[in-house]
């Protein structure tokens, strides 16, 4: 039985999250959510979800204790980040006139704007909610038997914006593409949400279980 801790800073939905892993492993490991740097440095796997601001959930790690924590768990453990789980990985957020992250990937965290609009000028909302597909830029271990354009569930406003096109393994479009996906080495990180996105999540999150960690 492995161990897998569900990074908990106060922020996010876990319980579906905790619900989803559940199913993919049938109960057979340990599922921990926890604040707790000592229960994260023990687990085998480590998910870092959440949602809200970026500004937020920053105070919240540090206020924990846990930025040192994070950052060592994704140096060398299978390590899965969702949503704002993934945008705090980055450098910077356009939060708040400028949020420092964790600066573990370079890039930074855009605001879509409030006249966002698709190729014909047409206005789209934001926040992004909804079905959208996403492109898979290149091979990962953790899109095995997912079809590549499949629909995830995504909610957010701010997208990842990085120069470094080799970190990007997913892409989706609205009103212009942007990188739904990252990932290397053993980490991987999406803008949607997995254990919300029905069985094509769920069959992500059960290649994350069985995940050796190499790209």
């Amino acid at each position: 039985m492995q161990k897998i801790a569900v990074i908990d800073y106060g922020m996010g939905n876990l319980r579906s999250v905790v619900n989803a892993l559940e199913v993919v492993t049938d109960k057979r490991h340990q599922i921990v959510v926890t604040s707790e740097p000592e229960a994260v440095n023990k687990a085998e796997r480590v998910v870092f979800p959440g949602q809200g601001a970026a500004g937020d959930c920053m105070r919240a790690i540090d206020e924990i204790g846990l930025r040192n924590t994070i950052i060592e768990a994704a140096r060398n453990r299978p390590f899965l980040g969702i949503c704002m789980g993934m945008q705090v990985l980055i450098g910077r957020s356009e939060e708040n006139n400028g949020t420092d992250c964790l600066s573990f990937f370079p890039g930074e965290a855009r605001y879509f704007g409030d006249k966002h609009r698709d190729k014909d000028n047409n206005r789209l909302k934001v926040p992004h909610m909804g079905w959208n597909q996403v492109i898979q830029s290149r091979k990962h271990p953790l899109w095995q038997g997912i079809a590549d354009n499949s629909r995830f569930y995504f909610v957010h406003s701010y997208y990842l914006h990085s120069d470094d096109d080799s970190l990007t393994v997913g892409r989706c479009e609205y009103g212009f593409e942007f990188s739904a996906a990252i990932a290397r080495d053993n980490v991987f990180a999406l803008q949607c949400h997995p254990e919300k996105s029905a069985g094509t999540g769920l069959q992500l999150l059960s290649n994350f279980v069985n995940w050796d960690g190499q790209a």
